[in-house]
């Protein structure tokens, strides 16, 4: 309803004009008449959704379900389902039933695009929800602006999705990769004290890890770097394993670096890391927390390396936070053998955040009314200790960064206060 609501204006300015002319009464007709063919617009939107899901609030995700990366959509997708179960259990939002209809893309970009296509003009979902990657974020966004239908929380911290001013149809949860890789860096550097030069990093070759690369030597600079040169960038393509190449050019180096920045999926940063540590490299490994540090912790097995990843969520097992709890008990209604994760946290309260948006909506959902109602959700508490914020200016409603390290077989909470230990040569942090 925002460009109709921007059409009242100009709707009554013509008709208080004075001069009543022909002109006039033209550019009031013409007004009213584009006024009211949106109206219609937007009816016959939310009476299509009525009639494909009567009774219902449908949302679509286009994920990764098969490949290299499949865990990480599989997390987000059950977080979500849980998040959407809860209110379903309690009568759904407004005597509305919430749905997900999900559609693999391989974590491939060529696949997403006709996906969120289907999802938006054949399945006429209100919203996509909780889409993984930043590859497949670069063909989303314009997909999405163009349909003028939100994509919330996607599953990535990539600088598409913040541009600013905010994209009226994109709307984040999570910190940024920005974010996530400055707390990094800032710890190694100021804490840690290393030098910029003896930071490298292993990057995925595509849009997530470009954008890795890009904010990483941005934060060097900020820190000293003088020539971007004299950083390490070694990498892999896309949903491959094929990590070798750069531990031989890691190997090939006169002085390897104390440090990784790893920007790439699970699969291969484990492979990438074990073959390190195969090899006698022993730096610290550190990844933003679109790994999957779970994933990442059940590739990598048994081992001695250092490893880092940046959370976005507090830890799932914190039962001092609310929503941790909360989500444990939904977990378990929906499926008692399952665990709880980093990701599937992350797609849990992006499905209780858009729940609490719906029900503000007064009368049936469309897709301008659900972004109305995110926008105007303000600051905001969900138990996560750590308040929220959504407005038309501000689209990301969280930019904490809670920091894991690797103890056996599983990422715990960590403070960068004690990171020097890790330089020390201890095996157990």
């Amino acid at each position: 309803m925002t460009c109709c609501r921007s059409l009242w204006p100009l709707i009554a300015c013509e008709a208080r004009r004075p001069d009543h002319s022909a002109t006039g009464l033209v550019r009031l007709t013409v007004a009213v008449t584009i006024l009211f063919n949106l109206l219609a617009l937007e009816s016959r939107q939310s009476q299509a959704a009525e009639a494909e899901f009567p009774g219902e609030i449908v949302f679509g995700m286009s994920t990764v379900l098969t490949g290299s990366a499949e865990n990480l959509g599989r997390d987000v997708q059950r977080g979500v389902l849980a998040g959407f179960q809860r209110a379903n259990r309690k009568g759904g939002v407004n005597g509305r039933k919430l749905r997900l209809i999900t559609l693999d893309d391989g974590y491939e970009p060529a696949r997403t695009g006709p996906n969120v296509r289907q999802l938006i003009e054949k399945d006429n979902v209100l919203a996509i929800i909780g889409n993984v990657g930043t590859p497949t974020a670069i063909v989303t966004v314009p997909l999405v602006q163009e349909e003028k239908t939100l994509l919330f929380a996607a599953f990535s911290g990539g600088p598409i999705l913040r541009n600013d001013p905010p994209d009226r149809y994109v709307i984040n949860f999570r910190a940024s990769y920005a974010e996530e890789i400055a707390a990094m860096l800032d710890a190694l550097i100021d804490i840690a004290g290393l030098k910029p030069e003896e930071i490298a990093f292993f990057t995925q070759r595509d849009g997530y890890g470009d954008a890795g690369f890009v904010l990483g030597i941005s934060a060097l600079k900020r820190h000293g770097l003088a020539d971007p040169r004299w950083v390490l960038h070694i990498g892999y393509e896309r949903n491959t394993l094929a990590v070798e190449s750069a531990v031989a050019n890691l190997l090939l180096t006169n002085k390897p670096p104390r440090a990784v920045m790893m920007f790439g999926a699970y699969a291969p940063s484990a492979k990438f890391i074990r073959l390190c540590r195969a090899s006698e490299l022993n730096p610290l490994f550190l990844s933003v927390s679109s790994v999957g540090s779970g994933s990442l912790a059940e590739s990598l097995g048994k081992t001695d390396a250092h490893v880092i990843v940046t959370q976005v969520v507090p830890c799932p097992r914190d039962d001092s936070a609310p929503i941790v709890r909360e989500y444990g008990a939904d977990l378990g209604a929906m499926d008692p053998s399952a665990s709880a994760g980093y990701g599937d946290l992350e797609g849990y309260i992006a499905a209780r955040i858009v729940t609490l948006a719906l029900a503000k909506i007064q009368g049936p959902p469309t897709r301008e009314a659900i972004v109305d109602a995110l926008e105007g959700l303000g600051k905001f508490d969900l138990g996560l200790g750590e308040p929220l914020y959504l407005s038309r200016t501000e689209h990301q409603a969280c930019h904490r960064v809670w920091p894991t390290v690797l103890k056996a077989d599983r990422f715990e909470s960590f403070l960068w206060s004690d990171l020097t230990v890790l330089f020390k040569g201890e095996r157990s942090p």
